[in-house]
């Protein structure tokens, strides 16, 4: 039974995960589920686990939903700024307020990043997790299952890019 809801999260993720931002942010709480629930609940029956599983990625969907471009703002502004503040330090020019500065300057980068390569981020994103997800139900642990990683996240990319361009060509 969780093989099925494996594959079906699979080819969502794969085909739709840019076209329904709330559905690749609640599988993605699912498959969080299906893999936190079995340690945090061992010896419990699959059923309880799937439970587990769903409502979390109903809780990832709901945020989501309603909370979008907040999470995705606080996430470029964290990234860019984080990315920065490291430079800085990796450069050890990390004194007085030039880590602060480097924060703001850099979140702010990071936001417009974000936004500008957001549809892209999600397309590889949700691509590589789909392929991902297919493979570890068919090939888990198989000599083939990068080069069956590396072929569905292509044809993720390809499927979701292509609607991407259809979308922005009638716009």
């Amino acid at each position: 039974m969780i093989a099925l809801f494996r594959i079906i999260e699979g080819l969502a993720l794969l085909t739709l995960g840019r076209k329904l931002f709330w559905l690749f942010v609640g599988l993605f709480g699912f498959e969080a589920g299906m893999q936190f629930a079995p340690r945090l609940l061992p010896h419990q029956p699959e059923w309880l686990v799937l439970v587990v599983a769903l409502i979390l990625g109903v809780i990832g969907a709901v945020v989501a939903i309603f909370l979008q471009n907040m999470v995705i703002g606080v996430a470029g502004f964290v990234g860019g700024g984080g990315v920065a503040a490291g430079i800085l330090q990796a450069l050890n020019l990390d004194a007085g307020m030039l880590p602060l500065v480097a924060f703001i300057v850099g979140g702010i980068i990071g936001v417009i990043l974000v936004s500008a390569l957001f549809d892209w981020a999600l397309i590889g994103l949700s691509s590589l997790a789909g392929a991902l997800t297919l493979t570890n139900v068919f090939l888990p642990h198989h000599a083939l299952a990068l080069l069956a990683i590396v072929i569905l996240f292509a044809i993720g990319v390809a499927i979701q890019g292509g609607w991407l361009w259809n979308e922005k060509r009638r716009t």
